[in-house]
């Protein structure tokens, strides 16, 4: 099981570093949605650092908790129009 963990573990923080790198945001800084969209790719990006301090100090459960957590607010600004993404891009729900 622990093996299991850590593979998926893995899985989504790559998922949510490659997330991050494809999403483009799509509406203007100085508006109401462009403090929304930093706010998502802020949380996104620290939810990234955190799982991976949790991952360096063992802690896979709340490593695994943190990537999930991270990629959840990056899909939901791409579901919400905050951010552009590829069409080809397999990363989202979109």
């Amino acid at each position: 099981m622990a093996a299991d963990l850590q593979e998926k573990t893995n899985r989504y923080e790559g998922m949510l570093a490659d997330a991050l790198d494809e999403a483009v945001q799509a509406v203007p800084d100085e508006t109401h949605l462009g403090e929304a969209a930093a706010d998502c790719l802020e949380m996104a990006e620290s939810y990234l650092d955190d799982g991976r301090h949790f991952k360096a100090d063992d802690d896979w459960v709340n490593a695994l908790a943190s990537f999930s957590y991270g990629y959840g607010w990056l899909d939901a600004g791409v579901r919400m129009g905050l951010f552009d993404i590829p069409d080809d891009s397999h990363l989202f729900t979109m």
